[in-house]
């Protein structure tokens, strides 16, 4: 089962459960409907024309901008060169549900991820803490023996 719908001037072979990047598009509460329909097909080998009660949906996963693309201008002999980026924004769809002549086929779920839960810090005194402690007392012994060394006196020409 598949259908052929036209989205932001691009024409996309849509299948339920597919994920299709189309052009920016808004939903109401993450859910999109295609009305341009161009053909749809219930089995292998059959396409017809999709009739008025064709409904293609699909659920918002994602709205993002896609890579950086560089456009680059240049006139050779003319010392001309100009240098600028795009980014293209897109909208990522999940088809949910094709409907046509009183049929419908739709995407299953998806299986919903669960939140680990986070593990309780308990308070325990590290060496670590310990270890400055102790080191503090050898840095000012350290200090005090280079206070101490004299200095070789200058020689004389």
């Amino acid at each position: 089962m598949y259908a052929v719908i036209r989205a932001g001037g691009k024409q996309y072979r849509v299948a339920p459960g597919d994920v299709i990047r189309v052009e920016s598009v808004e939903g109401t509460d993450g859910k999109v409907a295609f009305g341009d329909v161009l053909a749809v097909s219930g089995s292998e080998g059959q396409i017809a024309k999709p009739g008025a009660d064709v409904h293609v949906a699909g659920e918002i996963v994602e709205q993002a901008r896609s890579a950086k693309i560089l456009v680059f201008h240049y006139k050779r002999k003319k010392q001309y060169k100009k240098i600028a980026g795009h980014r293209q924004p897109y909208t990522a769809v999940r088809i949910t549900e094709i409907a046509f002549d009183g049929q419908k086929f739709t995407a299953p779920e998806l299986p919903k991820k669960e939140a680990k839960p986070k593990k309780a810090k308990a308070e325990v005194v590290t060496p670590k803490a310990e270890a400055k402690s102790a080191k503090a007392p050898a840095k000012k012994a350290a200090a005090k023996k280079s206070e101490t060394k004299k200095t070789a006196p200058k020689k004389k020409k």
